[in-house]
C-alpha cells in the first residue's frame, strides 16, 4: 500500500468558529504544525491543540515564524540573524515545554508563512531554521529547497512537502497570495491536485507545469472550506489506495 502524510497548520485560531474548524480537520490529518507564538498561538492554544492532536493520534510539530502577529507572519521582515534565531528557538522551546509536560513528542519543525517561503530560497535563513530545530526533529519544507540543503548540512531528517490548496509557479515556488487564483478554489480541485502530487504526476502551474515530489501534503486550516477539503482529499487518496500516515 502506498503511504502519504496529510498535515495541517493548527493552533492559529482567534475565535470559537476558527477553533471549531480546526477541531473538524484534526481527525482527518496525520500530522499537525502548531503555532507557537510568533504569528499566532499562546500557552493555552498550544496545550489545547496538542491534546486534541493526541486524542486523534496525530503527530505534532512546531510552526515557528517571523515574530509578526500583526501581519500573521506573512510579511518578509529583515531581522538581525541572531535575534531571529533566538526568537525561533524560543517559539519551539515554548511548545516543547508543553509537550514534555503532557508526555508528547515534538516530531517536526515547519516554518510558517513568509519565513517558510524566504528560507526555501535563502540558504542563510534556511540555516537559521535548521539551527533552531531540535536534533531529533524532522525539518519540513519544499522539495529541492534551501531548507532541504540546510537539513542535510545539520544532519536532520527532511520531509518534502506539497500543497493541495495553493497554485504553484513552474519554478516550484507558490504563486503569491495577492495574485488571482493563488488559492485553489473548490474541494474537488484541491483533492485532484493532492492525488496528482501523491502519485508523482505533473500538476498545472500558473506559468506552466511541474512535478512536486512530496512525503507530506499540507491543507491550510485557514483556507475557505478547509474541513471540506480535508474530507475530500482524504477520501480521494484512500480511494486511490493510499494509507494516510505520519511521515515520522
Amino acid at each position: 500500500m502506498r503511504v502519504i502524510d496529510l498535515n495541517a497548520d493548527m493552533g492559529e485560531y482567534a475565535n470559537d468558529a476558527e477553533r471549531e474548524n480546526e477541531a473538524a480537520i484534526m481527525p482527518l490529518v496525520s500530522s499537525c504544525s502548531i503555532a507557537c507564538g510568533g504569528h499566532a498561538g499562546d500557552k493555552e492554544t498550544m496545550r489545547a491543540t496538542a491534546m486534541l492532536a493526541s486524542k486523534h493520534g496525530v503527530s505534532i510539530g512546531a510552526h515557528p515564524s517571523y515574530p509578526d502577529r500583526d501581519g500573521f507572519g506573512r510579511r518578509s521582515l529583515d531581522f538581525d540573524p541572531d535575534k531571529l534565531l533566538a526568537a525561533l528557538k524560543s517559539q519551539i522551546a515554548a511548545l516543547k515545554k508543553i509537550l514534555d509536560e503532557v508526555g508528547l513528542p515534538l516530531v517536526h519543525v515547519k516554518a510558517h508563512g513568509a519565513l517558510y517561503n524566504d528560507a526555501a530560497k535563502d540558504f542563510s535563513l534556511a540555516r537559521l531554521v535548521a539551527e533552531a530545530a531540535p536534533a531529533e526533529a524532522i525539518l519540513v519544507g519544499p522539495p529541492g529547497s534551501a531548507l532541504e540543503r540546510a537539513a542535510k548540512e545539520k544532519g536532520l531528517d527532511f520531509a518534502a512537502e506539497g500543497f493541495v490548496d495553493r497554485l504553484y509557479l513552474a519554478s516550484g515556488a507558490l504563486t503569491p497570495r495577492g495574485r488571482p487564483g493563488a488559492v485553489i478554489e473548490g474541494a474537488r480541485a484541491r483533492a485532484e491536485q493532492a492525488r496528482a502530487i501523491a502519485e508523482g504526476r505533473e500538476i498545472s502551474a500558473s506559468d506552466g507545469a511541474l512535478f512536486v515530489p512530496a512525503q507530506t501534503l499540507c491543507i491550510h486550516s485557514d483556507s475557505p472550506g478547509a474541513a471540506e477539503t480535508a474530507r475530500a482529499v482524504r477520501h480521494t487518496l484512500e480511494s486511490a489506495g493510499f494509507s494516510i500516515r505520519s511521515f515520522a
